[in-house]
Formats: C-alpha cells, structure tokens, sequence
C-alpha cells in the first residue's frame, strides 16, 4: 500500500483514510456489529441463503472482506465472486476457479459434480462451504436462478453451500420480483446497513485516525466534524473521501488543522452535493429538467 504524502508531517503510520475495504480500519458501530454476526451465525448455523443490502459506500464489502478472514481463520472453504455482470457459464466458471474445483470448468455439468464431491467431503469432516457474491444487484435473472438452484445442495444436518449475497437495495426490489419468489422464500437472515448517525461519524473518523497513529486527534475541529457528517450524508465511503483530501489540503498550506474554508474547497473539487448546497438549491433547470440528468457522473457511481 503506497503512503500517503500526509503521513509523516500528521505522524501517521499508514493511511487513514484509504477507500479500499480493510478489516483492520473495520468501525464496529452497533448496525456493523449486527450485520457481521449476522452473517458469522447464518454460516455457522448453514441457514442457506443470506442477504446484505446497503446504499453505495457503506460498507458491505468491507463487512464481506472481515468475512473472509473469519472463513479463513476457521480454514473454511469459500469463493468470492467479485464481478457480478456474467453469463451463468462465466459464473460456474468462476465459482469452480475460488472453490479450486478440479474439473474441467467451462463444463456446468463437470463443476456441479466437483461441488457437489467437495461439499460432501467438507460435511464430513463436520465443515460447510460458503459462496460470496458481492454486487449482487447486477447479477441477470438467469443467473440468480442457477444460485437457487445451489441452495437445494443439503443434507439432513443443514445446507451444505452457504450462499451470501450483498448488493445495494436494488437487490432487494430485484428479489421481489413474482419470477423470484422462489428464491426470496429461501433467504433466512437479512441485513441492511444504513448511513451513519452524527456521532457514529465522528467516532468513526477517530477511530481511523487512532488506528493509522493518531489516538487523540486534533486534526478536525468538532465544527469541521459537523460539517463532514452532514455533506457527506453519513456515507463511509464519502467521508473518507472527504477527510483524506482535508489531510492533503492541510499539509499543501503547512496547517495541522483542516478549517471550513479548506472543506469548502474540498468539496467543492468532489462535486459534492448536501442538504442546502449550493449544487442542491440549482434543482431543475429553468427549462423544467432535472440538471442530475444532465450530468451521469455521480459520486456514488463507484463500486462498492
């Protein structure tokens, strides 16, 4: 991981406010907490079907990543399908690439019996298999069928694939649909993350502080937290935007402390918009169109 050109003036060991999902910056408020033992007793417990929903940049991937390294610490076999925009062939393919199927893996046929032979083999040894599948709001319907068909995969003692879908809530209005009932009737645990609160914000922008060496921050004044809790809306992901480029701006004016002004700027440079912004009085424009329209590039167009 390249350094931050702030880190040695603030003091940091490494970077605070990366956007890449890292467990060990994980902020463990009181939905994060729920959601990850949520998806630890659904595995655990091989409940089936799991879904994690949330708006971009919340945290599902992050929460699915401190997954991965529990499945790893209990030596549990699991593939994580990152890219959700395949065709169901891609998809087999893939899934046999993560489990390691030793198969021929462009074949459905020859992956279904090499999945079926693991699955068995790990319950034997009193163990199941897990199948993470991030973006799962992209996934096409006739995909999303072949993951159904997974779950029929069991035993007497429980499912023998643990399957755990995370996605933003269009994955929720996807599996509302009549021609995936089906599917929705076998999903066991819900979670949903949602923004955070005022105090969450701050506290979570502390946390990463103390966690890259700065235990007692003195960087953002509580008007400057204010202030990026309320453009940021609560969004993790925006906030780390919004503070990483506080830490740049601050150091290019030689200041140990981010200002109003510097925010102002900063957010200004994001193109971001809030409640009361300038950007959000525009509106509709005088010709009755909606100027979001006019500009597909959006912030919370990046992944999750």
């Amino acid at each position: 991981m390249q350094n931050a050109i702030y880190n040695p003036y603030f003091g940091f060991t490494e970077n605070p406010f990366n956007i890449t999902p890292d467990p060990e910056f994980l902020y463990r408020s009181p939905q994060h907490e729920e959601a990850l033992a949520n998806l630890i007793y659904g595995v655990r417990g091989r409940k089936g079907f799991i879904v994690l929903t949330g708006e971009v940049g919340t945290g599902k991937t992050t929460m699915l990543e401190c997954l991965r390294d529990y499945l790893d610490s209990l030596r549990t076999e699991f593939a994580f399908i990152f890219n959700s925009r395949l065709t169901p062939d891609q998809f087999f393919e893939m899934m046999a690439y993560d489990f390691d199927l030793r198969c021929d893996r462009k074949s459905k046929t020859d992956v279904l019996f090499a999945l079926n032979a693991l699955l068995l083999s790990q319950a034997e040894r009193g163990r199941t298999c897990v199948l993470l599948v991030d973006e799962a709001h992209n996934l096409e319907w006739d995909v999303l069928e072949e993951i159904r068909l997974l779950g029929n995969l069991e035993n007497r003692q429980g499912k023998l694939l643990q399957i755990i879908l995370a996605g933003q809530p269009e994955l929720d209005r996807k599996l509302d649909a009549p021609n995936l009932r089906q599917l929705k009737q076998r999903i066991v645990l819900r979670c949903t993350l949602n923004p955070l609160e005022p105090d969450e914000a701050t506290a979570y922008i502390e946390t990463r502080l103390a966690r890259a060496g700065m235990p007692n921050q003195t960087v953002f004044t509580p008007v400057v937290l204010e202030e990026v809790y309320r453009r940021s809306r609560g969004i993790p992901r925006i906030i780390n935007l919004i503070c990483d480029n506080l830490l740049v701006t601050a150091f290019a004016m030689e200041q140990k402390a981010a200002t109003v002004d510097m925010l102002n700027e900063v957010c200004q440079d994001l193109r971001l918009e809030w409640p009361g912004s300038n950007r959000d009085k525009r509106g509709k424009s005088r010709f009755g169109v909606d100027e979001d329209l006019l500009n597909p590039t959006k912030l919370t167009s990046l992944g999750d």
